[in-house]
């Protein structure tokens, strides 16, 4: 039987990678077996311990790519507004939609990896991929207030997060009913209504 190359090793990897990313945030992280990810990339699952170690590690690679798809999302909506007042307002605007409700899989993964990371056991490597996310999304939203305080930016940054993340999983808990669009609309309306037009920063 011949030998996989390193370039289609390292394309296996990629793709396991990435199917996971995705599979993860819509079955969770128990909902979803290695067979069934396996199979999803057209690979054995005996093929899996050649990539990664155990799921768990999987995992914390996964909820960080998940992350870093965010992260650059954000920075990049952020980046195109003139203003950092507009920059945080188009955040708020994509983040709190039916669109974002509906797709979990390439969406957010503060919402749909939330409950599943906090059953995981305090000693999973996911706690800190996902501490990491959490820090990375906050830190887009940080130079974007204009309190002018760094403690008073924090504290609204914090609130913005968890107002936007609390919405979508209320969204989505409501799916199919009108209160979900309710949620979103009422949260999207509230956060935009707290953005100052004005700011310190440039």
């Amino acid at each position: 039987m011949p030998r996989v190359s390193r370039a289609q090793t390292d394309s296996n990897r990629l793709a396991i990678e990435a199917a996971a990313s995705r599979l993860f945030r819509t079955r969770g992280i128990q909902g979803l077996s290695l067979a069934d990810l396996m199979a999803e990339v057209g690979l054995t699952h005996g093929g899996f311990y050649g990539h990664f170690a155990s799921k768990d590690a999987l995992a914390a690679v996964a909820c960080a790519q998940a992350f870093a798809q965010s992260t650059a999302r954000w920075t990049q909506r952020a980046a195109a507004q003139p203003t950092p007042a507009a920059a945080l307002g188009a955040i708020v605007q994509a983040y709190l939609t039916p669109q974002s409700r509906d797709d979990v899989g390439t969406g957010c993964p503060l919402p749909s990896l939330a409950g599943d990371v906090a059953r995981e056991a305090a000693d999973k490597p996911i706690h800190a991929a996902y501490l990491a996310g959490v820090t990375s999304l906050l830190s887009v939203l940080l130079p974007l207030q204009n309190t002018g305080d760094a403690a008073a930016d924090r504290s609204q940054s914090l609130a913005q997060l968890s107002t936007l993340v609390g919405a979508l999983v209320l969204a989505r808990a409501t799916q199919g009913e009108a209160l979900s669009d309710e949620l979103l609309v009422a949260a999207r309306e509230h956060l935009l209504a707290t953005i100052s037009p004005t700011s310190p920063h440039v």
